[in-house]
């Protein structure tokens, strides 16, 4: 039984090779000196997922004080805790302690470390062991409250530290902060690249989380993603995990000038990057404790006028869903084949999912200039992946190391039913818009045990999920 699993690996490894994107070609210093040749082909932009709902409060809202004044739910870390029901490993010592979570996002923010002491002290959490900014790729420039860009990346980096954080209290946190967003060429990402090598090559973390993603139909050519890759691979030689979130536009997602959606499916990188586990995003129904009140579903507030009011001040419907999709530029990975019937030849995104809904939010407390201080109800695929990487965080501690790539055992566990996998069996990632006076719908993909282009293989349930992935980490 183990020759065979062992096989299976070396069978993933050799069909990355040959069919996914041409790994075999590619390499970390190839990668890198390509970036000023991917610079000069396209303005690429990288969008973080992150979705503020309503205003500044003064304290963290319930529940049902949110149910009451804005028609849609929020939660807080306990409630998001016990839904993923994390109660009997913490009781075990499992809390993420040795582990590291490495945050990557633009510009950062400059109030995060008092804005988590905050968060830490509201709900009763101990600092995180060790929390360090480094900024490998570059300086930083100095926060501007009037540019759009650099708040809303604080906003973005203030979630996945917070949101991690809840997860995994007791794992160290690296922010990596890059000191662009939006420049010539393939926006941002040759410094991203730069900067996850320089972790992943002094071994400064376990597993890595991106809330950013571009659509791959803005990058000018496969080779140019191809060319933007190293740190992927790196972090698989490494056994480095590497997570990203896969949109929160559903079927649908922006096109080169950020403001109107492409008006057929199509789906994101880095998240249909074999070598990265995509995370999407459900929506978790839950009574003040964090006890579920009906099982999960695919996130999906396109339809729902409460949320599109806080979102975007108006009734919709707009894009406003967990993305998924079959990649134009990658083929089926190996660790896919089981699901071919869905995917077909592409490669399938995303690969599992946790919360993410708007409606059904979390409390995110923030005090950087630009925006009101205060706490905030905070969605998006953005919260689902630091909510995944504190999950991994807790089984790399478990294993005693690092897990690198989790996509072979994921898709293994939902093959054999294996009880850490929770299948999402309803809702989709369908989505109406308005554009250029034309109402237009994207048809998505519905959710559905096994596998799905909206959930991927489900969402997990903590207290079982962490000891399996951990125990699969000796076959993989």
């Amino acid at each position: 039984m183990r020759l065979r699993r062992k096989s299976a690996f070396i069978a993933i490894t050799g069909a990355l090779a040959a069919g996914a994107g041409g790994l075999a070609s590619a390499s970390v210093p190839v990668a890198a000196q390509a970036t000023a040749t991917a610079a000069k082909e396209a303005t690429v932009f990288i969008h973080p997922g992150v979705l503020h709902v309503g205003e500044a409060m003064s304290g963290p809202p319930t529940t049902a004080a949110c149910e009451a004044a804005f028609q849609v739910a929020c939660y807080e870390p306990a409630q998001v805790q016990q839904a993923y029901n994390l109660a009997p490993l913490y009781s075990d010592g499992i809390n993420g302690a040795g582990t590291t979570i490495v945050i990557v996002d633009s510009f950062g923010s400059p109030t995060i470390q008092s804005d988590l002491n905050t968060f830490d002290q509201t709900f009763g959490f101990p600092a995180p062991p060790s929390f360090k900014i480094i900024q490998p790729a570059g300086a930083v420039p100095p926060f501007d409250p009037t540019n759009s860009g650099m708040v809303s990346w604080a906003a973005e980096t203030t979630l996945d530290v917070e949101y991690a954080h809840t997860i995994a209290p007791d794992a160290n946190i690296l922010l990596v902060e890059t000191p662009v967003s939006e420049t010539e060429g393939v926006t941002g990402f040759p410094q991203i690249v730069q900067a996850e090598e320089y972790v992943i090559n002094h071994h400064l973390g376990d597993v890595i989380s991106q809330s950013f993603s571009a659509t791959e139909q803005t990058f000018p050519s496969p080779l140019s993603v191809e060319l933007l890759r190293g740190a992927y691979l790196d972090a698989f030689l490494n056994h480095v995990t590497v997570l990203a979130s896969s949109g929160d536009s559903g079927a649908a997602n922006v096109g080169l000038d950020q403001q109107t959606y492409y008006t057929y499916p199509t789906t994101n990188w880095p998240t249909s990057d074999p070598l990265v586990t995509g995370v999407g995003a459900t929506q978790l129904h839950l009574d003040a404790n964090g006890n579920h009140t009906s099982p999960d579903t695919a996130w999906n507030d396109t339809y729902s006028v409460a949320t599109n009011q806080f979102i975007y001040g108006d009734n919709g419907p707009n894009p406003l869903a967990s993305g998924g999709g079959k990649s134009v530029i990658f083929s089926r990975p190996s660790y896919q084949d089981p699901f071919k019937n869905v995917v077909g030849n592409s490669r399938g995104t995303p690969d599992i999912s946790m919360s993410g809904a708007c409606n059904g939010a979390v409390d995110v407390y923030q005090s950087f200039p630009g925006e009101p201080a205060g706490w905030y109800p905070t969605c998006g695929t953005s919260e689902a992946t630091p909510l995944f990487a504190g999950i991994v965080a807790l089984a790399d501690q478990v294993a005693h190391h690092p897990l690198g790539l989790i996509n072979p055992a994921l898709y293994y566990m939902s093959e054999k039913d294996m009880p850490g996998i929770v299948p999402v069996t309803s809702g989709n990632n369908t989505v109406t818009f308005t554009q250029n006076d034309q109402e237009y719908t994207v048809q998505g993909f519905s959710a559905q045990t096994g596998y799905s282009m909206v959930t991927g293989v489900g969402t997990v349930n903590g207290a079982d999920f962490v000891p399996e992935l951990a125990s699969l980490a000796r076959w993989w």
